[in-house]
């Protein structure tokens, strides 16, 4: 067996299975989820209809590279969205399509990572979805993580990472909006990656997969790619990025997004993939290229998300100290106190789940794992607004509740 899978953490909703383990809610009460981030907005019908329409092309073996027209469909995305100047991007050499963001990730670290380096580092955020760091382990690099701290408006200072630690740095992880904290990166912090990736020869690998859902309508997330033309990086050297239907579409089931930048980085990627065996149905990739072509149902995605947070925030905010991120659709209050014990009270008095922050994060010292250090997770949990309307009001009423029990009956240990 591999030994690296000793290395892996538990995943942190098997943790929370545990934490919630022997516990009884009230019967009374149906249970509201906010832990999982998994959209569930209704599906675009017209999506639904392209798969229904197309069941007949399963009978085809689908290309690892993805169809042109799909991506084609990427590339003038791309390029509207995020204000690319015409043909900026060329289809056949930046970009490959995905089978979600979730696998991309995981694959491309194994693509990127020397081996045949002793000391390779991968730099995430912390807290970081737990794919950046399972991938790092089983790739054979040490995860080297840096803080979003709340004084810094939960964005990362890569100044503070010292020399000697990017020198061995093979990859660098971003999140814009990042999760769980919703926080934007601008372009100059953007090109200050891109400065420190050709200073010490690193990759940056920037999951942009929240970046459809932001509070301002008129002032969307940059991309890493727009950072890149303005550094002089024409063909995006060192720099790829990972979008996905799932949240911006409410497509998780799909499992359809893409990776594009670098076309040098692309072509051993997609040599890996080759070998990897995970190239999209055909059947998806037409339904992709309807999602990819039509923006409306993302509008209305993101004015679902606007009501949730605008009809939740006035109840919580008496109660809890939580603001609305810039992107995304978390909440990440901070709840004074233990992060573990407060979900769990919460469950057994209220009947709704929510995440520990500490559970999306690591205990580290100087960017390394460290029991004796801090857990920038902790004393927090993560909110998912995936809910419909109604079951994210009542969930929000049932934790006000919960922290007004909390203050006259004494907090949970």
């Amino acid at each position: 067996m591999n030994s690296n899978l000793q290395l892996l953490h538990p995943y942190p909703f098997e943790k929370l299975r545990q934490l919630k383990a022997g516990t009884e809610p009230p019967t009374g009460l149906q249970h509201i989820a906010l832990s999982i981030g998994e959209p569930k907005h209704q599906a675009p019908e017209f999506v639904k209809q392209r798969l229904r329409d197309t069941v007949d092309k399963l009978a085809l073996y689908p290309t690892t590279a993805g169809s042109p027209q799909l991506r084609e469909a990427i590339g003038r995305w791309l390029e509207q969205r995020f204000s690319l100047p015409a043909d900026t991007i060329d289809p056949d050499r930046e970009v490959l399509p995905v089978t979600g963001t979730r696998e991309a990730l995981f694959a491309f670290t194994q693509t990127v990572i020397d081996r045949a380096d002793r000391k390779p580092l991968v730099v995430s955020p912390n807290p970081f979805y737990q794919i950046y760091e399972g991938a790092a382990l089983l790739a054979g690099a040490t995860p080297y993580f840096f803080e979003t701290p709340t004084d810094n408006g939960f964005l990362p200072d890569l100044d503070a990472i010292p020399a000697a630690v990017w020198d061995r740095v093979q990859l660098l992880y971003l999140c814009s909006p990042g999760n769980p904290g919703g926080a934007v990166m601008s372009i100059d912090q953007l090109r200050r990656a891109i400065e420190l990736a050709d200073k010490h020869d690193f990759i940056i690998a920037s999951d942009e997969c929240y970046a459809e859902l932001y509070a301002d309508e008129n002032n969307p997330p940059p991309s890493l790619l727009n950072a890149a033309l303005e550094a002089g990086h024409s063909n995006f050297e060192r720099c790829v990025v990972f979008h996905s239907l799932s949240k911006r579409s409410s497509l998780p089931g799909l499992r359809s997004g893409f990776v594009a930048g670098d076309p040098s980085v692309l072509r051993d990627f997609l040599l890996y993939r080759t070998y990897h065996g995970c190239a999209m149905p055909v059947p998806t990739q037409l339904a992709s290229i309807a999602a990819w072509n039509d923006d409306e149902h993302v509008k209305a995605n993101r004015a679902l998300y606007r009501e949730k947070y605008a009809r939740v925030l006035p109840i919580l905010s008496p109660h809890l100290e939580v603001t609305q991120p810039a992107g995304g659709f978390y909440l990440w209050p901070n709840v004074g106190g233990d992060d573990a014990a407060f979900t769990r009270e919460l469950f057994a008095r209220q009947n709704v789940t929510v995440v520990p922050g500490s559970y999306l994060a690591r205990t580290t010292r100087h960017g390394l794992i460290d029991s004796s250090g801090s857990n920038p997770g902790g004393g927090r949990v993560r909110i998912s607004l995936v809910a419909n309307i109604d079951d994210c009001v009542t969930a929000a009423g049932r934790i006000a509740d919960f922290i007004q029990g909390i203050h006259s009956q004494g907090r949970p240990s």
